[in-house]
């Protein structure tokens, strides 16, 4: 059993718990948590795992009994199954900032971060021989976030065997000094997974194009807590997964942006039947459709896409738009930091999330020596997060649901931990 904190801490504990209770009060998102399945967990590992939209099992009910069990086949057209993933890709572009069109869900994000960078190094050399911005130089390198999520690592080592690139691994901090004229493709992720921080899209992104590159960002931890700019910022490809701050599921399909002028060259590393000009045609030579659906390989998962479709719904409620999404998360997270501040000993704990608003993706990361041992005794004391190897406690702040009471509880319950 941990001890309580001391007087101070009991004072600033009660001052700290009032201001949770007028934020709460204040907060026009606050209604949102009714939409959601939740018990009195403190739940703040939405960044790995968004909480269930209650509404969801009676959708998947009905696409299981009715759907499936009594149209059967039919429903690839009578359900709209057939054309799911554009049209969810429709709901989830204005959560990233994209014009319909240039988004198509499906597959997983390695398999999407893999259709992606390929593509990308294709379009280089093409522009090479077509004597584009490239300049005659020869395009043979990939770089690659060194932070990124594994995954991530792991598929562009492999992309760059199959294109016959090298593969440079340097921070995003590097990427400017590091692009040049042999760049043909960069993939960086919006947030580092393991500290929150916000990388900056807009600059990056210039910074590929002004040497010739392509600009191929991972927006798993970003998708859904901030404002992406897909289309104002002239972003080439991208991915995300939806299981996070999309609240898909688990194991719910991710999604692949192609910009709309790019569309026309994205040349698929995996040219499925679903991508076909003529799918039903069964040709034997590969011909590709126009638009997003050439990002489509096999025949789409459809439990966990209706599943998603179904989640998607809670950003249709008044007052829901990233634009406040953000607002509340930034005030979430400084006030999570604001507690931490408060109840934890001086020197248990090392927050390594930025604190300006402008690098700080939705997210706080705190450095423990002894991470894993401390989160699985504050998932053992109903507060989740998560711990990441070798020592960091993460936890995750979901708009949508999470409350100020949640993040004073959380830090008040760390501190009891680690006290």
């Amino acid at each position: 059993m941990s001890e309580p904190l001391d007087p101070a801490g009991e004072a600033a504990a009660v001052d700290l718990a009032g201001e949770a209770r007028r934020l709460d009060a204040a907060d026009a998102l606050a209604p949102l948590r009714e939409r959601f399945v939740l018990d009195d967990v403190t739940y703040l590992d939405g960044n790995s795992l968004g909480a269930l939209p209650a509404h969801v099992p009676a959708r998947v009910d009905d696409v299981v009994r009715r759907q499936w069990g009594e149209l059967r086949i039919r429903s690839w057209e009578e359900s709209g199954w057939w054309t799911a993933p554009e049209r969810i890709g429709d709901r989830i572009a204005p959560l990233v900032g994209a014009a319909a069109g240039q988004i198509v869900v499906g597959d997983s994000t390695s398999v999407n971060v893999f259709k992606a960078l390929v593509a990308a190094v294709r379009m280089a050399r093409e522009d090479v021989g077509d004597g584009g911005e490239g300049g005659g130089a020869v395009r043979d390198e990939i770089l690659v976030d060194a932070t990124t999520f594994p995954t991530d690592g792991y598929i562009a080592e492999s992309a760059a065997r199959m294109t016959g690139c090298a593969l440079r691994p340097v921070t995003p901090a590097e990427v400017p000094g590091a692009l040049g004229d042999r760049t043909a493709a960069v993939l960086l992720n919006h947030v580092d997974y393991r500290t929150g921080r916000l990388h900056d899209l807009p600059g990056l992104t210039r910074a590929a194009h002004a040497c010739g590159a392509y600009a191929v960002w991972d927006l798993c931890h970003s998708a859904g807590a901030l404002p992406v700019g897909l289309d104002e910022h002239g972003v080439d490809l991208a991915v995300g997964c939806t299981y996070k701050y999309l609240n898909g599921g688990p194991g719910s399909p991710a999604y692949l942006y192609v910009r709309r002028d790019l569309q026309p060259r994205f040349d698929s590393p995996l040219p499925g039947w679903n991508s076909h000009a003529e799918p039903f045609g069964m040709r034997s030579a590969y011909a590709p459709a126009s638009g997003a659906v050439r990002g489509r390989v096999g025949t789409p998962d459809i439990l966990s896409l209706l599943a998603l479709e179904a989640a998607l719904d809670v950003w249709d409620a008044d007052g829901v738009s990233v634009a406040a999404v953000r607002a509340k998360s930034l005030a979430l997270t400084d006030f999570f930091l604001r507690c931490v501040g408060a109840y934890v000993p001086a020197g248990r704990v090392e927050s390594v999330t930025p604190a300006a608003h402008a690098e700080r993706g939705s997210q706080v990361a705190l450095r423990c020596d002894d991470a894993g041992e401390v989160m699985k005794r504050l998932v053992e004391n109903g507060v989740v997060g998560d711990f990441r190897a070798p020592d960091v406690l993460r936890f995750g702040f979901t708009p949508l649901y999470v409350g100020f009471a949640d993040v004073e509880r959380a830090a008040r319950v760390l501190a009891r931990t680690l006290g």
